[in-house]
């Protein structure tokens, strides 16, 4: 069965911003399946616009950061 984006659910979304960086933690489920947790990452380029790039690894204050913002959404996950 193909993608279907009418049944992609999102229950929980906060992000957590720099000049350069924002990165969101969401909580979605998909054809009210299990609920899981999705890290993106979205990059400011030189016009100031965000663009999604590769969350790869974090920094010790980026995951400090976005911390508080997980154990929220595991909240909603229970």
């Amino acid at each position: 069965m193909p993608y279907d984006s009418s049944l992609d659910e999102t229950l929980f979304s906060k992000s957590w911003e720099t000049e350069s960086d924002r990165i969101t933690v969401s909580v979605r489920s998909y054809n009210k399946g299990e609920k899981k947790l999705q890290l993106s990452r979205e990059s400011k380029n030189a016009q100031g616009e965000l663009r999604f790039a590769k969350l790869g690894r974090l920094t010790k204050g980026e995951t400090a950061a976005i911390l508080p913002l997980i154990q929220e959404a595991l909240k909603v996950m229970a």
